[in-house]
């Protein structure tokens, strides 16, 4: 299969799965994550921003994950992922719940999903177990995301939230709910306005 199989497997065909991140100490910590959507190179799940997992998330910008199916030891399928990751913010919500029903139960509200962002897993690698099989199956896989997708200017972790992009931004499309800053890059004239100003030159072209 194809690293895109085995992504869109974790969503369709687990979806929850064991994450493990690393706390301010270096100590590990798991948490249990729906894997919400994937496309070809990445993985795409959500958290509230008022979560340790966040803090985790935004301070290390990686994570591991295994994921299980089967009734018992000798029918199970496992797969793990290591990977990078980056915050998007509230923009891909909507489509996030209208794949995922259920959510609507959790944050019935739109006030109460104001709470919530978005991760992608970007670039990674996975291993898959599958003991159902005789002989058993085990393969390997990578993901990274497309060039095409990555073009544009982005906003690093060296950001101090000063607001001087937001400024010079002509279509008004720089998300200020976190630090460092997101640039939705869809909305993006690529004018070069936020690289020219920021005073700790924060800003990236790719």
């Amino acid at each position: 299969m194809e690293a895109k199989n085995y992504l869109k497997y974790i969503v369709d065909g687990i979806h929850t799965v064991i994450v493990a991140t690393v706390d301010s100490e270096g100590l590990p910590v798991t948490a249990a994550i729906d894997m919400m959507d994937a496309d070809d190179s990445s993985l795409y799940f959500l958290t509230a921003k008022g979560k340790n997992l966040y803090d985790r998330l935004s301070d290390r910008r990686f994570l591991a994950f295994t994921a299980m199916k089967g009734e018992d030891t000798m029918s199970r399928v496992a797969v793990s992922v290591r990977g990078k990751v980056r915050e998007l913010g509230y923009e891909k919500i909507p489509e996030l719940f209208e794949k995922n029903q259920y959510m609507y139960q959790i944050y019935p509200t739109a006030e109460s999903r104001k709470a919530l962002t978005v991760f992608q897993i970007y670039e990674g690698t996975g291993e898959w177990f599958d003991l159902s099989k005789k002989p058993i199956e085990r393969a390997n896989f990578s993901f990274v995301a497309k060039k095409d997708e990555m073009k544009g200017y982005f906003i690093t972790d060296g950001c101090i939230g000063c607001g001087r992009c937001v400024e010079v931004c002509p279509q008004d499309c720089i998300n200020q709910e976190t630090i460092p800053y997101v640039i939705e890059n869809k909305h993006c004239l690529h004018c070069g306005n936020c690289l020219t100003v920021c005073p700790v030159g924060a800003v990236d072209r790719v």
